[in-house]
């Protein structure tokens, strides 16, 4: 690691990291990439481990998705990151893409970024200076964009594992499967009865960014999880979403589709909760 950062120094911001290729690799065909070297990742050891440490699950950012969604430990502490995993792209790109490069590439419709937000995850990047902890929340600004400098690198992600009665699901609208997500919605539920002690909504697809959707996890929490309750956050879900039009559907679709996830979702989340 100390050498790919050296490298990265060399290069001064012209240079891009390599760990699955599964986004670098088509962009730099199309020449939307054009980088004066590449800092190939694949060789660095002690990168690709699953680890529980303090009530957390630590990933190393060279994890494969296709071993994220295999995991035993994930199925167990982390099953909404699993669920997730099969809604990534096809076998051959879940087999070589990582876990920390989905997460830097921040492509909006991209699952793993969603998932960090619900499940309140951050990443340790390290540079010359150092390393450091970017919460989720802190992590994504833009489209392809987030608050990693230019001369660092991700190398583990941790996730607080879920509580063991906690409900999740993850659903999500594209037009063919494996097609980059329209819109998607991944819930985790804890309940007590008809009560929602703690919701937590994350979008992908919708917006330049993944976002929880804290309107409607209120509801959730503040009125239960009757049927009235679901609507009504399904309702402030499609609300709080900040929609982008493209080929693929309007602003407007997306927001209508947001409120539709959302209430399906939740249904499947407090279905599969103890």
């Amino acid at each position: 690691m100390d050498e790919a950062l050296r490298i990265l120094e060399r290069y001064q911001g012209e240079a891009r990291v390599l760990a699955g290729g599964q986004s670098l690799v088509p962009m730099m065909n199309f020449r939307l990439a054009t980088p004066a070297a590449i800092v190939d990742l694949n060789r660095v050891a002690g990168l690709a481990g699953i680890a529980e440490t303090d009530g957390a699950v630590s990933i190393g950012a060279m994890a494969r998705q296709r071993q994220i969604e295999f995991a035993p430990l994930i199925a167990e502490k982390l099953p909404l990151l699993g669920a997730a995993m099969r809604w990534i792209g096809h076998l051959p790109t879940r087999t070589r893409g990582t876990i920390g490069g989905s997460i830097a590439h921040a492509d909006p419709s991209a699952e793993i970024p969603m998932v960090l937000q619900a499940l309140e995850g951050e990443i340790v990047a390290r540079g010359s200076q150092g390393e450091r902890r970017i919460a989720a929340q802190d992590l994504f600004h833009a489209a392809l964009t987030t608050s990693l400098a230019p001369l660092e690198i991700i190398t583990e992600v941790r996730l607080p594992a879920m509580p063991a009665q906690a409900g999740y699901a993850v659903e999500e609208f594209a037009r063919r499967k494996g097609d980059f997500a329209i819109a998607a919605v991944a819930v985790t539920l804890v309940r007590d009865g008809e009560r929602c002690t703690k919701a937590r909504l994350a979008t992908a697809g919708v917006g330049p960014i993944p976002i929880r959707l804290r309107d409607a996890e209120a509801v959730l929490e503040q009125k239960g999880l009757s049927e009235d309750a679901i609507t009504e956050a399904a309702d402030k879900a499609a609300a709080e979403v900040d929609p982008v039009s493209d080929l693929n559907g309007s602003a407007e679709y997306r927001r209508h589709l947001t409120g539709v996830l959302t209430s399906r979702a939740v249904a499947k989340a407090i279905a599969a909760g103890a």
